[in-house]
């Protein structure tokens, strides 16, 4: 079965370039523009990992976090940051993320990770 991957971040061209990269590895890609539609989203369907970006306006990363975790506590949630903010990425762990990604990302860790991630929870 393929596994569904949740994009969200506030950028077109971040969730147009994830979606075509992932698609191209063989996912199905959903993608929202902020939290609250990721919330809206995640409700209704099925979906294996989340990648989220920490910097958006409205609802942040860790808000978004938050909640995800708590209407879907088994969703792995790999959190991508421009910065390496040793205090946000060890409270985005505390909260639930199972990693992060660097911004610019190289597109092959990108893949590697989200492949890594998806096989760890379902093993």
């Amino acid at each position: 079965m393929m596994a569904t991957v949740m994009v969200v971040d506030d950028r077109m061209g971040i969730r147009r370039l994830l979606q075509e990269v992932l698609q191209g590895a063989g996912y199905h890609v959903v993608t929202a523009a902020g939290g609250k539609e990721a919330l809206e989203r995640i409700v209704r369907l099925s979906v294996d990992l989340v990648l989220l970006d920490m910097k958006m306006p409205g609802m942040n990363g860790l808000d978004t976090l938050t909640m995800l975790k708590r209407v879907r506590p088994d969703v792995t949630v790999l959190i991508m940051t421009a910065y390496e903010e040793l205090e946000v990425l060890n409270e985005a762990q505390r909260r639930g993320a199972s990693g992060h990604i660097s911004k610019p990302f190289d597109i092959e860790d990108l893949k590697d990770a989200v492949a890594a991630k998806l096989r760890a929870a379902t093993a």
